[in-house]
Parts: C-alpha cells; sequence; structure tokens
C-alpha cells in the first residue's frame, strides 16, 4: 500500500477539484482545492488548471503519479467522448497531454468508474465481493461496473435504450429537476432503469450515488428489484479517492 499521500484529480463540467488521499483509510490528507473549469474547456485550458492543482500539492505527493478523472469514456489514455466538456476532448491523446503539461505519471479514468471503484474500495460496497453496480445520478447517469473488486470499465449504462428512450433522458437527476417531477412521479421512472438493468447484470448490489444520493430515503426504499439498493457514502469525494487509488496501483 502505498505511503505518502497520492493525489486525486476530478474534472467537471463546472469544477476541478483535488486533494491528496491516504490510500490506507481512504480519505483526504488535506482540504480540497476547487478551481472553475474553464469557460473554454480545451485540453490545454484544462491541463494548465490540473497543473496549478498539482503545484499546490506538491510538497505532499512527491514524484508519485496523479490520478486524474474525466466526464469521458478513456481507452488507452484517449478520450472518446466529452460529457459537458469541450468537444475538443474527442479522440484527444489526454493522458500524454497531462503528463507532459505535468511532467510527471498521470493514470486517467472515466468520473463514474472512479467514483465507483472508490465505493468498493472504501465505501457503500466495502467487503462485497461479487458483482457491485454504482450509478451516480445527476446531469446524467453514470455508471461503474465491479466484479469482485475489480472494474470493468467505460459500461456507459447511463445511454442503454429503455423504452425507446436513452435512459437518461428520463431518469437522471437533472430530468426529474427540469420536469419539476416529485419523488413519487420520479420513482416509476427509476424503477424501470434499475429493473432493466438488473436484468441484464443480475448484480449482488446496486450503489447509488449523485447528490440526489442525499435523499436517498425519499426514493430507495421504493423500488421494487431483487438486488439489494444501497446510497453511495463518499459523496463528492468518490472521484477523488477513486483516481487516486487507480494512481497508485496503475489499473486504469
Amino acid at each position: 500500500m502505498q505511503n505518502s499521500p497520492v493525489l486525486g484529480i476530478d474534472i467537471g463540467g463546472s469544477g476541478i477539484k483535488g486533494a491528496p488521499v491516504d490510500l490506507t483509510v481512504g480519505d483526504f490528507t488535506a482540504d480540497r482545492l476547487r478551481i472553475p473549469t474553464p469557460t473554454k474547456s480545451t485540453p490545454a485550458n484544462v491541463a494548465a488548471v490540473v497543473a496549478e492543482i498539482v503545484a499546490n500539492f506538491a510538497a505532499q505527493i512527491g514524484d508519485s503519479p496523479v490520478g486524474i478523472t474525466i466526464p469521458s469514456v478513456v481507452t488507452h489514455g484517449i478520450t472518446r467522448s466529452a460529457a459537458n466538456i469541450d468537444p475538443s476532448w474527442i479522440d484527444a491523446p489526454a493522458a500524454e497531454i497531462f503528463a507532459e503539461r505535468l511532467g510527471r505519471e498521470v493514470v486517467l479514468v472515466n468520473d463514474a468508474d472512479a467514483a465507483g471503484l472508490a465505493e468498493v474500495k472504501y465505501g457503500a460496497a466495502q467487503g462485497q465481493n461479487g458483482i457491485v453496480l454504482v450509478t451516480t445520478l445527476g446531469t446524467g447517469i453514470g455508471s461503474a461496473l465491479i466484479y469482485r473488486g475489480v472494474l470493468v470499465p467505460n459500461t456507459e449504462l447511463g445511454h442503454l435504450e429503455i423504452d425507446g428512450f436513452d435512459a437518461e433522458k428520463r431518469a437522471a437527476a437533472s430530468i426529474r429537476t427540469a420536469e419539476k417531477l416529485s419523488y413519487a412521479d420520479y420513482v416509476p421512472r427509476l424503477q424501470r432503469y434499475y429493473e432493466t438493468v438488473e436484468a441484464l447484470f443480475w448484480p449482488d448490489l446496486f450503489v447509488v450515488g449523485g447528490g440526489v444520493s442525499k435523499d436517498a430515503d425519499k426514493f430507495l426504499p421504493k423500488l421494487k428489484l431483487k438486488t439489494p439498493i444501497v446510497p453511495a457514502t463518499l459523496r463528492n469525494r468518490a472521484g477523488i479517492i477513486g483516481a487516486a487509488w487507480l494512481a497508485a496501483n496503475k489499473l486504469a
């Protein structure tokens, strides 16, 4: 296990956040630093902000690799999509761009994958050795599939077509807000989503993250599933913690 803290950085559509993580306990060793995402969120502009965060914590992390999450499908260090960031990320050699800008090794991972792995290693799914499916309900629906502690990356289950709709266009938390749905009206949409995913993957546990998870008692008990479903516990720390774990273990 890594003895010194490892820096995790979570790139979002509105903010870029970073903090050093103690991987023995899965928590920050210093207050998180947040810098607004540049209005023009190109790879070069975002890399400059990431460099600022790395410089802020350089004395604490030494020359260790940095874990970075991004709202994109990531394959072999290349960003294949761009959710809430500039389209210039599509097919960009993003890991290489960050490594050159930072002058150190980086591990780049999809944001939902990082959050999901953190919940398995330190959060709501800790100790679960079967299939865990972590979903984040937010602007869209992020997903992470973990089997016996091993991440199966880039599942993108928010984009399943269900009843003729892209799933997140009906069941994301942002849709509930935009359409002013009560939880009573929102639950049938979540039911349809989770029962479909359940029938495809038969997980041993669902974990539900995203900001809406703070109201989990208003909707999770009303879902009728064969699989246990619980709220995430790491909340907005999960992406940073998961990214740091992946960087230390160099598994992305």
